[in-house]
């Protein structure tokens, strides 16, 4: 095929444009000012849709391959075109079908090469005041740096992490992996470690609606919203099913989020062996339901302070059960109760249950600035009914309100507000101490 038919050819692709555009100026010193395809050469060429051989000619009587004229035509469908001209592009390329295949699989291999690892992210400020009656104030204020990789292995399977740092604004130290990063306790003497910390990293397949994660994985208890776990699982889930019905089965061990401390089991391990299923319904149901059990053991006792024998293993048989329902698209609410049947004889009453109940109306989306969520609850959160549970402004131990406001003050840009106060249930405070937590943060997603 000779470079002149090229040419007319795709001349008539743009000959609506060109015919009031043709102020460009053509790039190839070949092309003389008077060829009759000077000005379709110069927009085409404006437009992307021929680049010349790199040496700024444009070689029109020059033999080309059918590969080439394929590539033009690929750029001439990417430009797209209104009526005969996309007519035209249509004939183009259902005759150079086999080419635009070849060139497809070749871009899309590129494409996949470029994009296989994919970085979202956090910039955050968080600032938590926590007041306890009888107790100095405590008070976390910090920043961080949250950066999760998404890591495309194959067609079933991907790698994901998150990595943290974070910067006490107070001391101006790092704190990444410290206990005041987890929770409201501020101390001063505890070191810190230096540099990034990789707080998880798994793998996850997807083989129609079985769902696979493996490795030190992200799980946020599904019956209750986050009330019992969320935090992380250093082992293996499995979630199955479809929308009606589905089922999480989840097996490995459980960092402590401070039960141990709680009951003050000096020397306790720091993790526990952890075994759970949920069954419930798709979350983005009208009406949501769901099961659940969840098992920590430990060889250290969690129930009874004064029972410490290594040799004994203790354990946590937590059931629980989730019910939601979504009034209109504004407004929803949602409750759980959970209850310990393993609980030693000695723990206190309250330690033994938990409960919460909560109305929410809209919700705010990242993507839209203006967009806000509120919320209001009532929780009672007994310490051995839950492990990490997922609340901002409330602690273990507490009984009280929760409220909360979420607002995207531009794309991206999101704040978070949150109030919790109550009375703190433990059975050395005879459950009379008052409670607060002021919970504010400021979160730049990327």
């Amino acid at each position: 095929m000779k470079k002149t038919l090229v040419s007319a050819l795709t001349t008539a692709l743009v000959v609506g444009a060109t015919a009031t555009t043709f102020a460009a100026a053509n790039p190839f010193e070949d092309v003389p000012a008077d060829h009759w395809a000077y000005d379709a050469v110069a927009q085409l060429a404006a437009d992307g849709v021929i680049e010349g051989y790199g040496d700024g000619t444009y070689r029109g009587d020059q033999e080309i391959t059918r590969y080439e004229m394929a590539q033009m035509v690929a750029r001439a469908m990417a430009k797209g075109g209104n009526g005969a001209d996309k007519a035209l592009i249509d004939k183009l390329a259902a005759e150079f079908a086999d080419e635009l295949n070849s060139l497809g699989v070749r871009v899309a291999n590129l494409e996949k090469k470029v994009d296989n690892v994919k970085w979202l992210g956090t910039v955050r400020y968080r600032y938590i005041n926590n007041r306890h009656e009888g107790l100095k104030r405590d008070t976390v204020n910090y920043l961080t740096l949250r950066m999760e990789p998404e890591m495309a292995i194959n067609d079933h399977w991907t790698g994901h992490a998150r990595i943290d740092y974070n910067t006490d604004m107070k001391s101006a130290r790092n704190m990444t992996g410290t206990n005041e990063v987890r929770h409201y306790n501020y101390d001063e003497s505890e070191n810190s470690e230096d540099g990034l910390v990789v707080e998880r990293i798994w793998a996850e397949g997807n083989y129609g609606t079985t769902n696979i994660l493996l490795g030190k994985l992200p799980y946020v208890s599904n019956v209750d919203n986050g009330m019992i776990w969320d935090d992380n699982l250093a082992g293996a889930q499995v979630t199955f099913g479809n929308e009606n019905i589905k089922a999480t089965v989840s097996a490995g061990r459980a960092y402590d989020c401070g039960i141990f401390d709680t009951y003050g089991v000096d020397g306790a391990s720091k993790t526990a062996s952890y075994q759970g299923i949920e069954i419930y319904n798709d979350r983005e149901k009208k009406f949501t339901w769901g099961l659940g059990y969840h098992r920590f053991s430990n060889k250290k006792n969690f129930h009874n302070p004064d029972y410490n024998d290594d040799a004994n293993k203790d354990s946590m048989n937590i059931w629980e059960v989730g019910l939601g329902y979504k009034f209109t698209d504004l407004f929803a609410i949602n409750g759980a109760f959970a209850w310990n049947t393993s609980a030693d004889t000695n723990t206190y009453r309250d330690a033994k249950r938990a409960w919460t109940v909560e109305l929410d109306y809209r919700g705010a989306d990242p993507e839209k600035r203006g967009s806000y969520g509120i919320f209001a609850a009532y929780r009672k959160i007994g310490i051995a009914a839950v492990w990490a549970p997922t609340y901002d402004a409330f602690e273990t131990d507490e009984k009280g309100w929760e409220f909360g406001v979420d607002y995207v003050f531009a794309k991206n840009i999101m704040g978070t507000l949150k109030y919790g106060f109550g009375k703190n249930m433990n059975r050395n405070t005879s459950g009379k101490d008052k409670v607060s937590t002021l919970f504010y943060e400021m979160n730049f997603f990327f």
